[in-house]
């Protein structure tokens, strides 16, 4: 079965909110076998929007809009959708009462255009609103299909989840399962020529994406339950994690921070930072993750060279020989902050985010990024080609990240699997 998306708000258009209401039922339907043929954004407009239905449902057998069902004048999916599939609005007094009963138990009053949210097609089937008061529904007729949800993400997830996913469940021909296997080190043109062969499979297929300073290649099966599709994928997930065992940092993750957090906690470690050239963005992403404040012990934004001295202890003699941004000052930056700290692992990273270079010959987007563990201290040279500041400072967290993430294994897990 073909799908389309249309989210419904100039506010979207304008660029006021972001439309992650696509993304999130892209996912939705790809996991049951519904495959997505367009998403579009269109305006309050009765016109517009009404042509806009009238195409998606003679390319597609089901519609799904976002937004347009709250009370005022200008929330008009209610009504197109009704005009494009010939269903007449009807007055639904179990909806009238549970929007009365919502503005009662706020302590407001409800105003006589929030009565408009209580009109549902009369052929429909309507979705209870839990977590507000615009109700969505279900339009089926001449094997066409039109689901309408509301357009806050707190109220549309829980009702496609909790309803709207019954309705469509019946048109799933299959169920789909992907994997994300993510890397870091290699490119996404070398590491689509290194899986070139996976690329021309068509059940599971492979494709290759790129994110600022990483790729991963997606790995999604077909198949007639979840347990199959699963099984189909599985060979090809091991076969990719094995083939790039050297730039995989994780399968399913959102992020190398993540996957950091939990080694981290794994272990019962903790780290601390030195950041220069990043300040205090590495220790912002670490922050960010749930319950790293069990592993997060300090970050030291140490900008300019007399902190790196008087705080750190970088030797002013080599600030003077190499320079701010070179390798024997991210690492004495990492054995700084690590004795400062008494943290098991210590990150330093400086460099030259950009736009403009530091006054010196070395080009913007040249970095150095050490890892020390107390006993030993490992520094890699990061280039960008970049003069993108907040690119640069994205990579070289990222880049931290994962060698700390690669040092901690080497010294613990490899250790175990020889043992």
């Amino acid at each position: 079965m073909i799908c389309e998306i249309v989210c419904v708000g100039t506010e979207i258009l304008l660029g006021d909110i972001v439309n992650t209401n696509a993304v999130y039922l892209s996912r939705k339907l790809a996991e049951m076998g519904i495959s997505v043929l367009r998403q579009d954004v269109v305006g309050d407009n009765n016109e517009r929007l009404t042509e806009m239905l009238r195409q998606a449902l003679e390319r597609s057998d089901i519609v799904i809009t976002t937004g347009g069902l709250g009370p005022t004048a200008d929330d008009i999916t209610r009504d197109k959708c009704c005009e494009v599939m010939d269903s007449e609005l009807v007055l639904n007094e179990k909806i009238r009462n549970q929007i009365e009963s919502y503005f009662v138990s706020k302590g407001l009053k409800m105003s006589e255009s929030n009565i408009r949210q209580a009109y549902v097609p009369k052929d429909g089937i309507v979705f209870e609103n839990n977590n507000g008061t615009a109700p969505g529904f279900a339009i089926e007729k001449n094997s066409k299909c039109i689901i309408a949800l509301p357009g806050p993400p707190r109220e549309m997830k829980p009702m496609f989840e909790e309803q709207a996913r019954k309705v469509l469940e019946k048109y799933s021909d299959a169920v789909l399962v992907s994997h994300n296997i993510k890397m870091m080190g290699i490119g996404e043109s070398a590491m689509a020529e290194k899986a070139s062969d996976l690329l021309e499979n068509e059940n599971p297929t492979a494709a290759p994406y790129a994110k600022d300073g990483e790729c991963f290649l997606r790995i999604t099966a077909s198949g007639k339950n979840k347990a199959d599709a699963e099984k189909k994928a599985e060979p090809v997930v091991k076969e990719v994690t094995e083939r790039f065992k050297e730039y995989v940092y994780a399968v399913d993750e959102d992020n190398i921070e993540t996957v950091l957090v939990k080694l981290l906690k794994k272990h019962n470690l903790k780290i601390a930072l030195a950041e220069s050239c990043t300040g205090g963005y590495a220790a912002k992403r670490i922050t960010d993750i749930s319950g790293s404040s069990a592993v997060f012990d300090c970050g030291i934004v140490s900008y300019s060279n007399e902190i790196k001295n008087k705080i750190l202890g970088v030797n002013k003699d080599d600030l003077e020989k190499y320079g701010a941004v070179s390798e024997p000052v991210a690492k004495q930056m990492a054995e700084g902050v690590k004795k400062l700290s008494g943290a098991d692992y210590a990150i330093g990273i400086t460099g030259i985010a950009g736009p403009l270079s530091d006054g010196t010959n070395k080009p913007v987007g040249l970095s150095y990024i050490a890892v020390s563990d107390g006993d030993t201290t490992e520094c890699i040279e990061v280039m960008t080609g970049r003069k993108d500041r907040d690119y640069n400072r994205y990579v070289n967290a990222s880049r931290a990240f994962d060698l700390a993430r690669r040092k901690i294994i080497t010294r613990y897990e490899e250790q175990e699997e020889k043992q």
